[in-house]
């Protein structure tokens, strides 16, 4: 709760430029936002791709790319991705794998997921040594930072207390879960195609992500370049990733913007395109996907 409550705050503080960007989004650029919202749906599509690629078994296609579809929903209602791996658990017991294979294969996709970013983001910032300047966060001659970027360090230092509380309690269950991660990892690197496939669609999904937000400032013509917003983009979700929110709700949203506004937009721009990206990935497809969860769960899918 605590992420939420400081953006709440954040948000109050702020009304003013949240208000500015929010009326922004009216002149966007429609044929932009399309393309946002195009590349939005491919995620679901590589998400399926990655998920097939962290298991040797063939999974049914139609009712993978559905299960997806579903778990975006669910992971905005429950905190730290629970939700989403819920329901990808649940499938994957549903195809025949037992339930700690199907755990070790969602940490193979996770694990895959997590270099390709780390990896991403590395490669950008040698690419483009300049995307991020944190003295745009910093106003002139005041020597104080931004509210936002006082309440993203605030945040961030409560997820490290967290995770430091939680660190004893997991340690025995991670070694003999990792064993299991392990063996899971050479059976499917055993096999060429599904070793593709893993790191084909685990690449693709951030890639995607970072394409419905370069669309966005695109749509509202920030002066921005695109390969900023993806540094930006891979910079504020590894930063977001860290906090236990419900689909990153206001831990990736301060993140974003911050990241942003380091990337050489203007704070309303960055409110404005925040605003947007989470219209087309969150608010848009919600419903939807919720329905269809319940749809798969009453036909016993998942």
């Amino acid at each position: 709760m605590v992420p939420l409550l400081m953006v709440a705050a954040l948000v109050c503080w702020r009304w003013p430029m949240v208000d500015s960007g929010t009326d922004q989004l009216g002149s966007a650029d429609r044929e932009w936002l399309l393309m946002a919202a195009g590349a939005a749906v491919l995620t679901w599509v590589c998400s399926a791709v990655a998920q097939q690629g962290a298991v040797i078994e063939q999974l049914p296609r139609r009712r993978l790319l559905l299960a997806q579809f579903a778990a975006s929903a669910a992971n905005h209602i429950l905190p730290a991705g629970v939700g989403g791996n819920a329901v990808n658990l649940r499938f994957l017991v549903r195809c025949g794998l037992s339930p700690s294979r199907s755990a070790a294969a969602l940490a193979v996709r996770a694990l895959a997921g997590a270099v390709v970013r780390v990896t991403l983001l590395l490669a950008l910032l040698v690419a483009f040594p300049h995307a991020l300047r944190m003295h745009r966060v910093v106003p002139a001659g005041t020597g104080r930072p931004d509210d936002s970027l006082v309440i993203a360090v605030a945040v961030l230092l409560c997820a490290v207390v967290a995770g430091l509380a939680g660190v004893r309690r997991l340690r025995t269950a991670l070694r003999t879960f990792l064993g299991a991660v392990v063996t899971d990892v050479r059976e499917v690197h055993g096999c060429s195609a599904r070793a593709a496939t893993l790191w084909a669609g685990s690449l693709a999904f951030p890639v995607m992500h970072a394409m419905v937000l370069v669309a966005v400032v695109q749509a509202l013509h920030a002066p921005v370049p695109p390969a900023h917003v993806a540094v930006a983009y891979l910079a504020g979700s590894a930063a977001a990733a860290l906090l236990p929110t419900p689909g990153g709700l206001g831990s990736l949203d301060v993140a974003l913007g911050l990241a942003l506004v380091t990337a050489g937009a203007t704070a309303v721009a960055a409110t404005s395109a925040v605003l947007a990206y989470r219209i087309v990935t969150v608010w848009l497809p919600l419903l939807p996907g919720v329905l269809v969860l319940a749809a798969l769960v009453r036909r016993r899918v998942l």
